[in-house]
């Protein structure tokens, strides 16, 4: 586990709000993983192409931040992360 990455307590939160696997996006052992490149591209600013090989293939990590983007997850996660959490999507 690198410097700003999800400790256990604040992945096992975010897990609910997530989208479940459709086959299509790898395994959901990945969510972790590409979370983490997500957040570290984002205080970086650094290139998705120039992510650190520890967050697995750059572009699966853009791949799912652009469908998450796209079909709201990302929305919804801060709106159950700042009123607390506790419904599932």
């Amino acid at each position: 586990m690198g410097r700003g990455d999800l400790t256990d307590a604040e992945c096992a939160r975010l897990w609910p709000f997530l989208p479940v696997g459709n086959g299509r996006c790898g395994r959901l052992r990945d969510y972790r993983q590409v979370i983490d490149g997500i957040l570290h591209r984002v205080r970086t600013g650094a290139h998705w192409r120039d992510l650190p090989e520890r967050f697995g293939p750059w572009k699966t990590v853009y791949e799912r931040h652009r469908l998450w983007s796209a079909d709201g997850t990302w929305d919804h996660v801060l709106e159950q992360v700042q009123a607390g959490g506790g419904c599932r999507r």
